[in-house]
């Protein structure tokens, strides 16, 4: 068995997802970087909502929780809580990240509480037939956008930084190797982490706005992708039509666990004396 099969649930292979799916590449970028890092897969837990990406911990052989639509930061949370020795991670997807999942999405980044989030972002609802999300760029199709898409789209780095994350990264499914080593570093920060992952959708996206197949789509990646120390160097007008990759921010603060085990401590100790001091007067009367 390979270093990385072993992370795998064979019986549940093949995977249903749709032929050139990017949802694999990711998942596999994932695995890789755990074994990298030689995590204890019994230290593992790995959380996810619904949706296509939310698929995945299916396949995996780690502690799995496939929880309902938007709350698998909610989930994870508790887990993180209730049990901070593990590594958590959550596997979802832009609507279900930044849609019925964005509230808890800013205030897990607000806490920067230790859980690694990795964001499958195809700019579309793949599991239920290709609505549009908030990811969604404007003027391009999906079934509840026959027309284009008038809102604007998240910038999803932004709104994690912005919100108090303290890792954030984008790669994409072409860009495997810096995809792995984003979710290497996500892994290893104490706090809140946001890998976005930009993966391809040949069945709804590409097909609605004409981007053609697999191939074709993870060439508009490498074609439009700019690493963002290649960028620091660049002009407006070369970054015109680009999107920025790789470390987009890397800032640690205080993790939310942490801070809380640390508070209960002291609360504790502050009863433990109360209750001595109460001891002491009951003695004293007697």
């Amino acid at each position: 068995m390979s270093d990385t099969m072993k992370y795998f649930r064979e019986n549940r292979l093949p995977h249903i997802w749709c032929p050139g799916c990017g949802h694999g590449t990711v998942t596999g970028a994932l695995v890789r970087a755990i074994a990298k890092l030689k995590l204890d897969k019994n230290k593992v837990v790995v959380v996810s909502g619904i949706g296509c990406s939310s698929r995945a911990p299916g396949y995996l052989d780690f502690d799995t929780l496939h929880t309902t639509h938007g709350r698998a930061l909610a989930f994870a949370t508790g887990i993180k809580l209730s049990r901070p020795d593990l590594k958590v991670i959550v596997m979802t997807g832009d609507g279900d990240a930044t849609a019925i999942g964005g509230n808890h999405f800013i205030h897990a980044a607000r806490r920067n509480i230790d859980i690694t989030t990795i964001v499958m972002n195809n700019n579309i609802y793949g599991m239920t037939s290709g609505q549009y999300s908030p990811m969604t760029p404007k003027g391009m199709l999906g079934t509840t956008a026959p027309y284009g898409n008038v809102e604007r789209s998240f910038d999803l780095g932004k709104l994690a930084i912005a919100a108090g994350a303290t890792y954030v990264g984008r790669a994409t499914s072409y860009h495997v190797t810096v995809l792995q080593d984003l979710i290497e570093k996500a892994l290893l920060n104490k706090g809140f982490s946001v890998v976005e992952a930009l993966t391809q959708c040949p069945t709804y996206m590409g097909r609605k706005n004409k981007l053609g197949g697999p191939v074709e789509m993870l060439e508009w990646f490498k074609a439009r992708a700019v690493n963002i120390k290649a960028a620091a160097v660049m002009t407006p007008d070369k970054l015109e039509g680009k999107f920025l990759i790789g470390e987009l921010y890397n800032q640690p603060e205080p993790e939310y666990t942490a801070e809380y085990s640390a508070m209960a401590d002291q609360v504790r100790r502050r009863f433990d004396a109360f209750q001595g001091g109460v001891r002491g007067c009951e003695q004293n009367s007697d």
